[in-house]
């Protein structure tokens, strides 16, 4: 990011009199903030080519995120060309989405076992998440460890 503060010095002649005058405006600062370059949908990863860079006012762009920050997340809601992003538009990469099937495991020392379920909420890498057995239809809570696998703990 770059701040720029500028300053504008005006002279002006008045008609009526002979000396000159000067006024110098506040000076506006500036900073070079990452705008995105097109419309983003709902769910769609974020990638450095999806941003261009945009001089705003400080006081409109004190709270946009650094690029290297936005790239690798996920949009939360739809999100326009041209969009100062905020941290509550993005989210993690969710890897577990609400009402798809899903690998349940459970390791315990040598053992693991794996069922088939169903996700009852969405999730990111680490995050808690309930999930119904479709071989039990049992609830259960579990971990997300990567696309479409929760892990569960045994009792």
């Amino acid at each position: 990011m770059r701040l720029t503060i500028a300053r504008l010095l005006l002279t002006l002649a008045f008609a009526p009199a002979a000396a000159w005058a000067q006024a110098v405006p506040p000076a506006e600062a500036t900073l070079t903030v990452p705008v995105l370059d097109h419309a983003v949908a709902k769910g769609d990863l974020l990638a450095a080519g999806d941003f261009t860079t945009q001089e705003l006012p400080l006081a409109q762009a004190r709270a946009a995120p650094r690029l290297k920050d936005m790239v690798g997340m996920e949009a939360a809601r739809a999100l326009s060309a041209g969009a100062i992003l905020r941290s509550s538009d993005l989210i993690r990469p969710q890897l577990v989405r609400r009402g798809e099937p899903v690998t349940i495991t459970l390791r315990d020392g040598g053992l693991a076992i794996t069922t088939a379920g169903r996700a009852l909420g969405s999730g990111a890498a680490g995050d808690f998440v309930r999930i119904v057995s479709l071989s039990t239809n049992r609830t259960l809570d579990g971990v997300v460890e990567s696309t479409g696998i929760v892990r569960v703990a045994p009792r």
